[in-house]
């Protein structure tokens, strides 16, 4: 049976403090990295003189030890094939090239007793928060992926936008396509000879010049619900630096829900609430 996400954040917090049920080694374990790296960056004894971290390093391990979130408190769903992570925004899927925190670089915190560490099936953008898949065999991994390249997974964002569309709800089918320049970098269009994408959408409210809007997507192009928000709609998602504008609060998009079916098997699911940052643009409900 799948385990709830509180029963997971009682079993992480119990082997910080020295207790856990067995299985839980690992992750006190990746706590202990942390904490070890926060301490030896802010004046714990080196062995040797030689073996002293300069200035520069010091402060990019005091910087990562406070910029690593705890993800074994943030598992939504877990069973013996699954985890559904509530994935922070700002935390990339992939490792950067500047070797920053990312979920691939702590997947070894989210073994809970498995000698294997899970894999994500499917990315979210940085920038964006919610529900993220990963596996926890490799079958399972098979599996989950091509019920993805079918559309058998059912996927439910949440955004602040812009600017509040002219209708209640909707369908976006515009194809996508990617550029890359050297100045600019790369970015995604709406290009009539790109992949097929497909997006549902519906305002759930509007407050003052802004909207929140449920979007459904039946294809997973890159950057899809950004760009038919921009481009298909006509209104970026509030503080998008590609497709809108920057905002300090950062980008309202949020992966709110997650659905995939298995034969004999209770479906894969979990919803992910909204964080703090829709609160505070006047949308702490969806």
């Amino acid at each position: 049976m799948p385990r709830p996400h509180s029963a997971i954040g009682r079993r992480a917090a119990a082997t910080r403090t020295g207790g856990g049920a067995a299985g839980s080694g690992v992750i006190g374990a990746g706590a202990a990295i942390v904490t070890a790296g926060a301490g030896f960056a802010t004046g714990a004894q080196p062995a040797s003189a030689s073996s002293a971290p300069s200035p520069i390093s010091a402060t990019h391990a005091r910087r990562e030890a406070m910029n690593r979130p705890d993800l074994a408190d943030r598992v939504l769903f877990i069973d013996g094939e699954a985890l559904i992570l509530d994935k922070p925004a700002g935390l990339p899927v992939d490792e950067p090239r500047d070797r920053s925190p990312s979920v691939a670089a702590m997947l070894d915190d989210l073994t809970f007793g498995f000698k294997r560490a899970p894999l994500p099936v499917h990315r979210l953008d940085r920038d964006t928060s919610g529900c993220l898949l990963l596996s926890r065999n490799p079958k399972a991994h098979k599996r989950f992926q091509q019920a993805f390249e079918s559309g058998l997974v059912a996927k439910r964002y949440l955004a602040v936008l812009a600017g509040i569309p002219g209708e209640e709800s909707g369908t976006i089918d515009m194809a996508l396509g990617k550029v890359s320049t050297a100045e600019t970098g790369w970015r995604i269009i709406l290009d009539p000879r790109g992949k097929r994408a497909v997006t549902h959408w519906q305002v759930i409210r509007a407050e003052g010049d802004r909207a929140l809007v449920a979007f459904t997507p039946e294809t997973g192009r890159t950057h899809q619900i950004r760009v038919h928000a921009a481009s298909g709609l006509g209104i970026p998602i509030v503080g998008d630096p590609h497709y809108g504008r920057a905002e300090r609060g950062g980008m309202l998009l949020h992966a709110q829900r997650l659905s995939l079916p298995r034969e004999g098997k209770a479906a894969i699911e979990a919803e992910a609430p909204l964080p703090e940052r829709f609160a505070a643009a006047g949308f702490g409900e969806g």
